[in-house]
């Protein structure tokens, strides 16, 4: 019975070699169905071929390819060195490959041929440099060119650069031989770099979630000793965890691919969590910001969902395992990333149908150009010196003319240039499409966290019980120098705002640092202050345990209907005050919303935060509309709701959740 595989392949420079690579595995027997996506450089095949036939044809057609990864393991990057960009990064691509390797040869002994023409040196030996440099760096393209020929019946680009090198040094014009093919290899290394540094980004995304996991499993009972036999006891028996209604449990770490719906797994505190699943035990605060772009961390009490790459905060959890790892948020993101970037532009698909036509017309034509003279006009076919030229020189010529080493050449060198220039100022862009693309923009979809917002908490409020004034008072400091003495040894981000607050003010040296700080799992933290017990929590937490006026309610309730999370404070038994903390916005976001709205542009935020902080950023930055409490999938149909009403889309983010 056929099945379906997955096959990494190498060496695919351009979306010209997938479809080579598509066409010859496709006349392999057995093969049932085959498709290949240069943007992830992989080969997806449905039917039952050996794999030494399958890399024997692949090898042929100039590619590399590696064998099929059990399942789950695909998602997961091999260990690979990561290349840097700019022109470092360039060069050490050149040199770790061997057509590239022979480009950059073919190129310095162009160069030694310009040199020894300009020195005047022997036209013969000038020529011969040339020719040779034609040679080293032409010779990948036209073992591909002729490749491709023989295994697809098929005209490809390599090959009609081959006939047009072939044909110049023919006519002798060897200098224009060698400097196009040189540039022609310099041109599709290019764009084998700029796809091998997408994919790498790609792949790196799998290295948010964790390649192990601490699975927890009942311990078995040991039956007693003999009598007479000497002790044993083993260390796995020895209960890690134990409570009056809980068994004892084996801590043991596994792949991730190894745990299976239903499991159960420790994450604790600082860790990231490694799978989909439900708290069974424990609670904690938990960032999710690489995976919905929410800037607070949300609290997980027994019974809350967590995704696969989130951070767990102060608490140890006990999560059920509700995803295998294949199916995870993460690698459903990552999916998503492939399926959008293997997706054809109509522009792409027009011109891989031209660039089918136009190859094998052109030589059509040339041979044309050399033979109906000839043959039907009784013209020349080889040069008449000092009379005329033969048409079989007119016939190289033109198919030195009309092949489209220009446009191969401009087009990869103009979008890098573009790329680049972007990339300088911090715009990042994926490739040419995309760039040409913007011009037919008529709506822009931000994500929030980290691109509209600073992506972390700062505090917008310190009020203290006792103030009397709308503005700041020392009351007001005191409040948030108390919060500082007990966040500061938290690493928790809403700790962090309120002593980098404190900071600002000067107030880090009012009290010194807490003793005897505890942790309260998803509500807040007590320390000892001055032999004082000081709490800053959740409203939640001080409704049930520290009474305080109807009008510091009121006070919060309005701070969290503008999108704020609010921190209060007591000394002792008596409150004191509350802290308000937000996720600012850019100094320059309402500037750039103000630009493309006057552009005509209709403007929408994206964001996986709720509501309420969503439409305070909302009204802040001046977007047209606001759409909340947002998954990753979700904001994909949010997209895909807007191509439907207003055609191109832009989507700007800068986070996983947004790729």
């Amino acid at each position: 019975m056929a099945h379906s595989k997955t096959y990494n392949i190498g060496g695919m420079d351009c979306a010209n070699c997938a479809r080579e690579v598509e066409t010859g595995v496709a006349k392999l027997s057995g093969v049932q169905g085959v498709r290949v996506d240069f943007a992830t450089s992989k080969l997806h095949l449905d039917g039952d071929v050996p794999f030494e036939t399958l890399k024997q044809r692949v090898e042929a057609l100039g590619k590399t390819i590696e064998n099929e990864s059990p399942a789950g393991e695909g998602l997961r990057p091999s260990p690979t060195i990561v290349q840097s960009g700019g022109v470092s990064g360039f060069i050490r691509y050149l040199l770790a490959r061997r057509e590239t390797r022979l480009a950059l040869v073919g190129g310095a002994v162009l160069a030694a041929a310009w040199l020894a023409a300009l020195l005047g040196l022997n036209a013969p030996l000038v020529e011969a440099l040339y020719i040779a440099a034609t040679g080293i760096a032409g010779y990948p393209i036209a073992r591909s060119g002729l490749r491709t020929l023989l295994i697809n019946r098929d005209f490809n680009i390599n090959l009609l650069m081959t006939i047009a090198a072939v044909g110049a040094i023919l006519i002798h014009e060897t200098a224009e031989a060698a400097t196009v093919i040189f540039l022609f290899a310099i041109g599709e290394a290019l764009e084998g770099y700029t796809a091998d540094r997408a994919r790498n980004s790609l792949r790196s995304l799998m290295e948010l979630a964790p390649a192990q996991a601490v699975r927890l499993s009942a311990l078995t009972p040991q039956p007693p000793l003999p009598e007479g036999e000497g002790a044993f006891i083993s260390l796995d028996a020895i209960p890690l965890a134990s409570g009056n209604d809980k068994k004892p449990m084996r801590e043991e770490v596994v792949p991730v691919e190894a745990l299976r719906i239903g499991d159960t797994i420790l994450v604790k505190p600082g860790e990231r969590i490694p799978m989909d699943g439900e708290v069974t035990a424990g609670e904690s605060g938990v960032n999710q910001a690489p995976i919905t772009g929410e800037s607070i961390p949300v609290h997980k009490p027994v019974g809350a969902e967590v995704y696969a790459g989130t951070i767990n905060g102060e608490g140890a959890l006990e999560i059920r395992v509700t995803r295998m790892a294949v199916d995870n948020t993460l690698s459903r993101i990552i999916r998503l990333v492939e399926e959008a970037q293997s997706e054809r532009a109509p522009s792409q698909r027009l011109i891989d149908r031209f660039a089918r036509y136009y190859t094998p017309g052109v030589v059509v034509v040339a041979a044309l150009v050399a033979l109906v003279p000839p043959l039907v006009f009784n013209a020349p076919f080889y040069d008449v010196p000092g009379v005329t030229q033969g048409w079989l020189y007119r016939a190289l010529e033109l198919l030195v003319i009309a092949c489209p080493c220009s446009l191969v050449i401009s087009t990869p060198v103009t979008i890098i240039s573009a790329i680049t220039a972007a990339a300088r100022r911090g715009v990042l862009i994926k490739g040419g499409a995309h760039l040409e693309a913007l011009g037919t923009v008529q709506a822009v979809a931000f994500d929030k966290t980290g691109t509209l917002t600073q992506g972390q908490p700062v505090v917008t409020q310190a009020r203290s019980v006792d103030c009397l004034t709308d503005d700041t008072c020392d009351q007001c400091d005191d409040v948030l120098a108390l919060a500082a003495a007990v966040e500061r040894r938290s690493t928790h981000p809403l700790a962090q705002a309120i002593v980098r607050a404190a900071d600002e003010r000067q107030l880090d040296t009012t009290y010194a640092p807490a003793e005897s700080v505890t942790v309260l799992a998803g509500r807040g933290v007590q320390g000892q202050v001055n032999g004082k017990t000081v709490t800053v929590g959740s409203h939640a937490l001080f409704d049930r345990e520290h009474p305080h006026a109807r009008a510091v309610c009121d006070l919060i309730d309005a701070a969290e209907a503008r999108g704020q999370t609010t921190m209060l404070l007591c000394d002792g038994d008596r409150v004191r005050g509350f802290i308000s903390v937000a996720d600012a916005a850019r100094a320059d976001s309402r500037a750039v919303v103000q630009e493309l709205t006057a552009l005509g542009l209709h403007t929408v935020m994206l964001t996986g935060d709720n509501q309420a902080v969503a439409n305070a950023i909302g009204r802040e930055v001046g977007v047209t509309d606001t759409r909340a409490n947002l998954l990753p999938a979700d904001k994909v149909d949010a997209v895909q709701a807007l191509q439907r009403d207003y055609g191109a889309v832009v989507m700007v983010g800068d986070g996983v959740n947004d790729t």
